[in-house]
């Protein structure tokens, strides 16, 4: 269980994939917690959320290019990222974006930076049981093999950026309300974890921006 809190009171956040089942719920969450948020889309009509005198919405054509991105960064305290493959014809979109908006950090000079990717990239935690072992984890990498091929790019080109960053690892999401009452792993996935609502991952990823323990790691989440 990870105590209920959202970082830092008043911080400038970039989040990018603002418009994804987690992005989303980073927006709402964030600006509850009375941050100032830069959320960047490609289609503002899928961007559920109410105006709010602390929230800029940017619309882009796309994240590959870093340069049209740089002055969505300036003057942030952190970026946070929700991107990630729709469906598998979406698949590559990961990385691709993610190289980017990574560009895109070190020309602004923006450090903290949070990504969401996936548990079975990470390797089968210590006290996982029979059937996550030699069943669950097994099957899903091989029936998703190009998905998680994409994520573990997109987070080998994080490891070697200059950012602080922290790489979450859900297992399945749902759509369950934020309840504060995950558990998480710094540098490993959570044992028996089979479940996490998105709206419990943006929360994670709020409430480690300022976990200096969480720098330079993946994090896994799971009820």
């Amino acid at each position: 269980m990870y105590p209920v809190g959202k970082g830092v009171v008043g911080m400038k956040l970039t989040v990018f994939g603002a418009t994804g089942g987690i992005g989303g719920h980073i927006v709402r969450q964030a600006l509850d917690a009375g941050h100032t948020v830069t959320a960047v889309v490609r289609d503002r009509s899928r961007l559920d959320i109410a105006d709010h005198p602390a929230l800029t919405v940017v619309t882009v054509s796309g994240l590959t290019d870093s340069e049209p991105l740089e002055p969505l960064l300036l003057g942030s305290d952190a970026a946070l990222s929700g991107v990630g493959a729709r469906s598998l014809k979406d698949v590559g979109v990961a990385a691709t974006a993610t190289r980017g908006i990574l560009g895109a950090l070190e020309a602004t000079g923006v450090r903290r930076f949070v990504a969401v990717s996936a548990m079975p990239v990470g390797p089968i935690p210590d006290g996982e049981g029979f059937l996550g072992r030699r069943v669950a984890y097994p099957l899903v990498r091989r029936f998703l093999r190009k998905v998680y091929d994409d994520l573990a790019e997109m987070e080998a080109d994080i490891r070697r950026s200059g950012t602080e960053w922290t790489v979450m690892r859900p297992p399945r999401l749902t759509d369950k309300p934020v309840s504060g009452t995950y558990r998480l792993a710094i540098g490993a996935n959570v044992p028996n974890g089979n479940f996490v609502s998105r709206a419990d991952v943006a929360h994670a990823m709020l409430a480690l921006l300022d976990n200096p323990a969480s720098v330079d790691q993946p994090v896994g989440v799971a009820l």
